[in-house]
């Protein structure tokens, strides 16, 4: 392990391994809808996709939560269609709906999509956000980039939506494995690129989002989860060694076990579904990060303050960053993300 600078963020000691008295703490999705402030922000851009791509924008919305709350991690505002966009595919997003886009059918449609080269001009106002963002956060707290995995965003281009149970992408993978192949080394390349782009405009942190690893069967999951984020760690890791990155491989279960040591993270994101008295055990490879279940934030009161508890003395044997196990939704209170703070931190935030 590195030596640890004492000096540094709670957030970067963490990562590097060292095991805090206090766990630092952010939320997955913390810039969004269940803040006033977001939303007045959000009614200015009109259109989500021109309020991702407005760089003042989307930096105030990435220090709101952390202007609130004190949060130790500012994980930039974007999406991770954003780089689905880039490439060439045509997205939006329909109130109410969530994200739409042309689908992919076959390999003439990949095909017409752009080289990994091509993709900066998209996305440099992605960049900008973070140079804004970052020159002003507070001394303590991390910049966190982030960029969807190459299985989660090919289920989004392949379908054209979201599908629970990735039945397009599962078909598209049976019947032409050729091109989804092709799909997934494009999406791997750009990502690593993509990701290495945010560094140099200031990421302290990458986080690689795979939402939806949980739907790959079993014989296709190192293949298609683990092969590709080992691919873009590594090339991360080739430009910035020190640099840290979490990976999330949301509903891996059992396959959680050995994820960040496969991968060449040095952080795995739990769901909430694991146990955390099972988990522990992954502080082994370094630290980990979760997982309390959204939906106490919406509730409150006494079982989020027992969950809150029980997960910080389930992880205090070794590294640990305070998180949800998926984003927090619309219809949390910020009465509740105070309170599970002042938990986490002894009554002192």
């Amino acid at each position: 392990m590195e030596s640890i600078n004492r000096t540094a963020k709670p957030l970067l000691r963490s990562l590097a391994g060292e095991r805090l008295q206090v766990p630092p703490v952010w939320l997955m999705r913390q810039a969004g809808r269940y803040l006033p402030e977001y939303r007045a922000a959000r009614a200015k851009a009109g259109d989500f996709l021109q309020l991702c791509y407005t760089p003042e924008l989307a930096a105030e919305i990435t220090l709101q939560p952390v202007r609130r709350f004190g949060f130790d991690g500012a994980i930039m505002f974007a999406d991770i269609l954003l780089i689905a966009h880039a490439l060439g595919s045509e997205v939006w997003f329909a109130d109410g709906e969530g994200p739409r886009l042309s689908p992919i059918s076959g390999l003439g449609d990949i095909g017409r999509l752009k080289h990994p080269d091509d993709i900066h001009e998209t996305l440099s106002p992605v960049y900008r956000t973070l140079q804004l963002a970052g020159p002003e956060l507070p001394p303590s707290a991390a910049l966190i980039g982030f960029a969807g995995a190459p299985w989660t965003v090919a289920t989004y281009m392949i379908a054209g939506r979201g599908v629970p149970n990735q039945s397009p992408a599962l078909r598209f993978l049976s019947e032409e494995p050729s091109a989804f192949a092709r799909l997934m080394d494009l999406l791997t390349e750009a990502t690593s690129r993509y990701l290495a782009r945010q560094a140099e405009a200031g990421a302290e942190v990458l986080m690689i989002f795979d939402s939806w690893a949980g739907s790959l069967p079993e014989g296709s999951f190192e293949r298609w989860a683990v092969d590709p984020v080992r691919r873009i760690v590594r090339s991360i890791k080739s430009r910035h060694p020190r640099l840290p990155v979490i990976a999330y491989p949301r509903g891996a279960g059992e396959r959680y076990a050995g994820f960040a040591s496969s991968t060449g993270a040095d952080c795995v994101g739990l769901d909430e579904t694991v146990d955390s008295s099972w988990a522990a055990a992954l502080q082994r490879d370094g630290c980990v990060q979760g997982n309390l279940a959204p939906r106490h934030l919406v509730d409150g009161g006494d079982r989020l303050v027992a969950e809150t508890r029980r997960i910080v003395r389930a992880f205090a044997g070794g590294p640990h960053i305070f998180n949800l196990g998926h984003g927090i939704t619309p219809d949390a209170d910020p009465a509740n993300v105070e309170l599970m703070l002042q938990e986490i931190r002894g009554g002192s935030s």
